[in-house]
Parts: C-alpha cells; structure tokens; sequence
C-alpha cells in the first residue's frame, strides 16, 4: 500500500510540474437544458498551482460549468479534459478533491467517521487526524453530523475535500455560513494547497474573497468567458474610475448639468456628497471646475473588483 501511494504521488507531481499540459482543458463547450443554453462556446484552461476564481450573476453558468469538470454532467458538445484524461478518470485516480454545495452529509454518524469514511475511501489518503486539524474540525469530531452549525459542516465537506492528496481542488461558495475566523483560517490553509503545487477552482458571491485570495479571476455571464486575467486586469478592463466629492453647503447646484457630465456611467448624490463613475475621469472632473463648482474631498479612484464585475456584466447584458 505505501508503494502504491508513493507511486501514484510522484506521477502526480511529475505530471503537474512545469512545462505539463493544463490541470483543466475546456474546448468550446456547451450544455443546455431544453431552451435554456447554460454553458455557450466556453474555453478556458487552469494550469499547476493557480488559485482561480469563477463569477459570475445568478444564471451566469458557475454551477453547470462545476458539474462538467466534475464529470456529473456530459457536455452537449465539445470536450472537459482533466489532466489529459476524462473528469471521472481523473477522480478515480485521486487526483481531483471537490467541495460543493448541493447534497447532503450523511446522518446519525459522528464527525470523525465520516471523515474517516473519506479518507478510507481516498486512494493517496492523508490520515484521519490531520485532516481533522487542517480543517479545523478536531474538537468537534465527536459530535453528531446532524448536530453541526452550518459553517461547522462546511468545515466537513472541506475536510472531505482534502482528505487525500489531489491535484485539483474544486470549492463551490466554500465559506457560506463560516464566520470571519474561520474564513481567514480556510484561506490561509487553501494558500498552503496552492503553495504545494495544487490548482484551487472556487466559485464564489464574495467579491472580496476573490480580489484578496484568487491569482486569476474568470468571469461568466450568460454561459460564456467574459473576462480572465487578475483582479487588477478585471477591473482595468472595466474601463471605468470612481469620483467622488463633496459640494459646499447650500451652494447653487443644476441637478441635470451634473447628470450630463461628460463619460459618466453611473451617478449618485446624497445630501452634499456626489458619486460618480466615469470612463474618462479628467473629462470628467474638468467639466465639474467648468460649471463653476469647487468640489472638496476630491478622490478618483479605479474600481473595485465588485464595482468592475457590475459594470462588465451590465454592459453584456446591454448588448
């Protein structure tokens, strides 16, 4: 038994190592259901030790798009490579850890056994109480499953997740229901996964998680690739900055000149303080001075990765 782990550890290392093929290889998939096209064209490849971060608005194609790499749906058309082989080879051979959403963790057993069954189970498996520790589940594992508080199960399926060596780890909306410690503590443990080599896949609605954690952020809309590269690239790619300043007290103000200021794609005013986001942020400024307006507290900012991730979903759907 140890030869084989031993084995199957160094293929994986030598496969994920540099120069190897991609982790995850997409080529022009779809999947629909019935008129519904959740997945449209979409192309993408994850690469060794990459910590990636999927978004997308409700109906963007996130979950559908999880179900193909895991192999839990065919794809209508194209292909969903796993380290060169299928999804379901790929997970019979250990190389692929997943933390999802959907489906329940068994009942009327204790914390330690499930994780035990999960490790049994796992063929390059981690033993019981390091898993337990690193998902920092060890002073529960002797309380009833049916008993856990929500983030205490997620804490679980993390620790189902990893309770052997894989290559791959695929997390859906991961720290749901976690509180903010014991988010820092998941993150900081999927940084040592990456740092080891592993590709880490998480979908998630905390924009903030993905601006902090993700090395490469995907966003989908309507099934497709919409954007891929680094916060930063996001929200450059955004286009647009952020002006904000306030306006003197009882100062005379035309409400529909500020509104037709030049490049502005979003405008807000409450009390004396005024919002804006522009595509051109000096056009934009120097038509303020030019209504004969002195702001004060004067900031011009790039966008945020949620302010970016709006903007570019908004204006695909404008199309």
């Amino acid at each position: 038994m140890t030869t084989t782990t031993t084995s199957a550890h160094t293929t994986a290392a030598k496969d994920t190592g540099p120069g190897a093929g991609p982790v995850v290889a997409f080529r022009n998939v779809t999947k629909s259901y019935g008129p519904v096209r959740a997945v449209d064209g979409l192309s993408l490849e994850l690469h060794p030790g990459e910590t990636v971060a999927l978004l997308g608005p409700n109906g963007a194609g996130k979950s559908s798009t999880l179900d193909l790499l895991l192999g839990l749906r065919p794809a209508d058309s194209g292909t969903v490579e796993l380290f060169g082989t299928t999804p379901r080879e790929a997970i019979a051979a250990g190389r692929v850890g997943a933390m999802l959403q959907s489906g329940g963790l068994m009942e009327d057993v204790t914390v330690r056994e499930v994780v035990a069954l999960g490790c049994a189970l796992h063929p390059r498996r981690y033993p019981v109480e390091e898993v337990l520790g690193r998902a920092g589940i060890t002073e529960i594992a002797d309380r009833m499953v049916n008993k856990l508080s929500g983030g205490q199960e997620q804490r679980v399926r993390f620790a189902l997740a990893t309770a052997g060596r894989n290559d791959l780890i695929v997390l859906d909306e991961p720290t749901t229901g976690m509180d903010v410690t014991s988010r820092q503590a998941f993150w900081a443990t999927m940084r040592d996964q990456a740092a080891q080599g592993r590709t880490v896949l998480f979908a998630t609605h905390y924009l903030e998680e993905a601006d902090a954690i993700a090395d490469r952020v995907l966003v989908l809309n309507k099934g497709r690739l919409l954007a891929d590269g680094t916060a930063a690239e996001i929200k450059a790619k955004a286009g647009a900055r952020r002006i904000a300043f306030d306006l003197a007290p009882d100062a005379p103000v035309d409400e529909t000149a500020l509104r037709a200021l030049p490049c502005l794609t979003s405008y807000e005013r409450h009390g004396d303080t005024v919002r804006l986001q522009s595509r051109d942020a000096d056009a934009t400024v120097h038509a303020v001075y030019a209504l004969g307006l002195y702001p004060r507290n004067l900031e011009v900012a790039g966008l945020g990765l949620e302010q970016a991730f709006i903007a570019l979903t908004e204006a695909e759907e404008a199309k």
